[in-house]
């Protein structure tokens, strides 16, 4: 091997130790390392770029946009409320943690179910009463020994398939022809995690627990006609353990039921009160079978199907001081339905259209995304912030969004069209459909992944045309 060999290996090896060592994004480190190869000759600027063409490449952006339609649907929240349910205990709950994401993870790539999972897993934490930090590890382990099982698991498969074709011109690895290796460690994985999980995993408390929210929200929601929770008691819905959130009372046909107990059976209509915390009233909004009471919520009819959260807090000149909500006509003055208020940490007594606003008073609203550039300057409020992670999901498509995955998976499995096909059919779908909108597709590719992901590529090239390869095979055979 001649020098550009070995200086294409010292670039190499400093590349990874430099990720090893510094905070500096790894996408930038290996872009570093091709723009260097690239100008001292030893990389041609057209295999520098090679990368952005690999089909692996094109089919983890892809799968980026299907795993984003199946979170705007709600898809995951689905799959959380319906399948971790109410476990007794750290390894019961770990166990219903991992094997959902163990098979979720094998189907989609591993960042954004990671990504996606976590604010539902820190919800339920809350709810049963474990520690967030004996979850969030064990998440992360399913979601990397899931994506062993697949194809189209990690990006990396889907990138080392990619080459695979490109180097021996046939069809690539099949769909499941790396679970042969990869559900028995799988297996492995999780028994360890299991049995060493309560020695090895701390028991954290958040600072949430630590530091009150000063801040106490008034927030009434009602129960969907026909919706899941209707005929199921408090305790069975999930709302009596809701952690920084309490159940004052029920309205039911004009008569109020105060110190709801845990065995009380919701019926259509009845309009629940509830006091909290902010973080706790966002895990609320998006509790399926529950809508903001009040001003009309938005619906999948409007113009702009995003919605989300939004805090204000009412400026002392503002023109709404001194009316109740209702005559505030907060839809269609402003855009946006109120949820909840705060008043000075304060439980304010009454139903939410009744109650009759203040100066400083702090209110969280269901809004579009062009809220805050339409009323940041406003002057009816002194302060215009969105609640992170309150985007509100269509759970009406979930069915859709899930049924657009299988079809993927199914048509690359069975032959029907190759992974790269299949993926753009699924994006396109997903977009067509309106699981999940052009902006937000956009939005979903994560640009770090992909650029390091074809810098990879490129270095990979300087060391096969360096004769790096056989080097590093020399020395380890001798």
């Amino acid at each position: 091997m001649d020098f550009h060999g070995w200086l294409t290996l010292f670039i190499v090896f400093g590349s990874v130790v430099l990720m090893s060592v510094s905070r500096i994004g790894p996408e930038l480190i290996l872009l570093g390392a091709v723009v260097l190869l690239t100008t001292l000759g030893i990389l041609t600027p057209e295999a520098a770029v090679a990368g952005f063409a690999n089909t692996g490449l094109i089919t983890v952006a892809l799968m980026f946009v299907i795993v984003a339609g199946i979170r705007e649907t709600g898809g995951i929240n689905f799959l959380v409320t319906h399948v971790l349910g109410r476990p007794q205990g750290r390894v019961s709950a770990q166990t219903r943690l991992m094997l959902p994401t163990l098979f979720t993870s094998a189907f989609l790539n591993n960042t954004p179910v990671v990504a996606t999972f976590i604010p539902a897993v820190v919800a339920w934490s809350k709810r049963i009463g474990v520690s967030v930090s004996r979850l969030l590890m064990p998440l992360s382990y399913a979601a990397i020994l899931g994506g062993t099982c697949t194809l189209i698991g990690t990006s990396t498969n889907l990138a080392v398939n990619g080459l695979l074709i490109k180097e021996t011109g046939g069809p690539g690895l099949g769909m499941f022809d790396i679970a042969w290796v990869g559900i028995p460690t799988a297996v492995v994985g999780i028994a360890y995690i299991l049995i060493l999980g309560g020695r090895l995993l701390p028991d954290r408390q958040g600072t949430a627990t630590s530091f009150g929210d000063p801040r106490e929200y008034t927030v009434e929601m009602t129960v969907d006609t026909n919706g899941p929770l209707m005929g199921k008691t408090v305790e069975e819905a999930g709302l009596r353990h809701l952690q920084g959130l309490f159940l004052i009372e029920i309205e039911r046909h004009g008569h109020i039921i105060p110190s709801v107990g845990s065995s009380e059976r919701l019926e259509a209509g009845d309009n629940l009160v509830f006091a909290g915390v902010t973080e706790s009233v966002v895990e609320l909004h998006k509790i399926r079978g529950l809508s903001p009471s009040g001003a009309p919520s938005f619906s999948l009819d409007d113009t702009v199907p995003e919605r989300s959260l939004v805090e204000v807090a009412i400026a002392p000149n503002s023109d709404i001081v001194g009316k109740t909500i209702k005559e505030g006509r907060f839809r269609s003055v402003f855009g946006a339905s109120v949820v909840a208020v705060a008043r000075d940490g304060q439980r304010i007594e009454g139903k939410i259209g009744s109650i009759r606003l203040q100066p400083s008073d702090t209110l969280l609203l269901e809004a579009s995304p062009s809220f805050l550039d339409q009323h940041r300057h406003s002057r009816d409020f002194l302060l215009i912030s969105e609640v992170p992670n309150s985007e509100l999901p269509r759970y009406e498509k979930a069915w859709l969004s899930w049924t657009i995955l299988g079809l993927v998976v199914a048509s690359a499995t069975f032959g029907w069209l190759s992974m790269i096909n299949a993926a753009m059919l699924g994006a396109a779908l997903m977009i067509l459909t309106g699981c999940v909108t052009p902006a937000v597709a956009r939005k979903s590719l994560d640009t770090q992944v992909l650029l390091a992901i074809a810098a990879a590529f490129a270095l990979g090239d300087a060391l096969y045309r360096t004769g790096g390869p056989n080097i590093l095979l020399y020395r380890s055979c001798n």
